[in-house]
């Protein structure tokens, strides 16, 4: 009786052990939870969100408080995309490792160019706008790369004693995602040039790398429904001048690019797309990125 005690005694301590020893990773979206785990699995990672949510708009709720308070590191965009949420949940959690300015908080944006910088005066009627520029930025996996080698520096500052694990999967991570970017830009000349409609710039650093413009917005201000009046004017405008396709991210409601395409006919498809990855580890990406080159380029068929 007592060796089993013992025994049971033995397995509480050593989970108790491994449980404090963990490296606990807050994620604000599904892609840096899946960049993360691929450079370190054993990391105990949780997300914020996911690839139905709009990141723009979640609530600050206890259990994201929770996470928050016990995580080593939050790994987020930046560039004000979770400026409605994460400083609340930053004061909540009373964490001072993933305070603004300290090593456990890890903003994505600060390590790549964004494109289209808002210019304007910002209102309360302004909508979702960025004066940093459009914070959707890992829809582009050349600037995803960036952001890898810039996270792996982090994991290994804050880990050194898994510095030569962490250094290993980033150099795969790298060289697979590399290899295949040839091929996807390769299928995507097919398209180069083509003009789409978006809902939102959820997909801007996609039409940027894959050579796509985006000539419509089913929303007349960023994050403000899709209106009548303004889906008739958008109407007029494509009837005028044809586009590809009609692209609505999967976070987002569909009947308005519904309504237009039917208008359009068959030759103006609506594309549904994950805004984000929807799998996770090192193969969320490579499969995330071969849907939208694979639908896109299916859709000029």
């Amino acid at each position: 009786m007592r060796t089993v005690i013992k025994a049971s005694l033995s397995v509480l301590l050593c989970g108790a052990a491994f449980a404090a020893q963990a490296f606990n990773v807050f994620a604000c979206e599904p892609e840096w939870a899946a960049l993360t785990r691929a450079l370190m699995p054993q990391a105990a990672v949780f997300t914020a969100t996911h690839h139905l949510q709009d990141p723009h708009h979640i609530e600050a709720r206890p259990a994201l408080i929770a996470q928050l308070r016990r995580a080593n590191l939050a790994v987020c965009t930046g560039a004000s995309l979770e400026a409605g949420w994460l400083p609340m949940l930053q004061q909540r959690a009373g964490n001072p490792a993933i305070q603004e300015g300290r090593p456990g908080l890890f903003y994505a944006a600060d390590h790549v160019d964004l494109i289209d910088p808002y210019k304007g005066s910002v209102t309360p009627f302004s909508g979702d706008v960025h004066v940093e520029g459009n914070p959707h930025l890992h829809a582009d996996p050349h600037r995803l790369l960036k952001v890898a080698q810039a996270l792996r520096q982090r994991l290994t500052e804050l880990k050194p004693d898994q510095a030569s694990a962490i250094d290993a999967r980033h150099r795969q991570f790298d060289a697979s995602l590399r290899a295949k970017l040839a091929e996807w830009e390769r299928r995507a000349q097919a398209i180069r040039g083509k003009e789409v409609v978006g809902q939102h710039t959820s997909l801007g650093y996609l039409w940027s790398w894959l050579g796509l413009r985006q000539v419509a917005d089913l929303e007349p201000k960023p994050g403000m429904p899709p209106t009548p009046v303004h889906l008739e004017k958008t109407l007029l405008k494509l009837k005028a001048q044809p586009a590809m396709a009609i692209v609505v991210a999967s976070h987002q409601d569909p009947r308005a690019g519904k309504w237009l395409s039917a208008q359009l006919g068959p030759a103006v498809p609506l594309l549904i797309l994950p805004a984000t990855v929807t799998q996770e580890g090192e193969a969320a990406f490579f499969q995330w990125y071969e849907q939208l080159v694979s639908a896109l380029v299916q859709s000029a068929r």
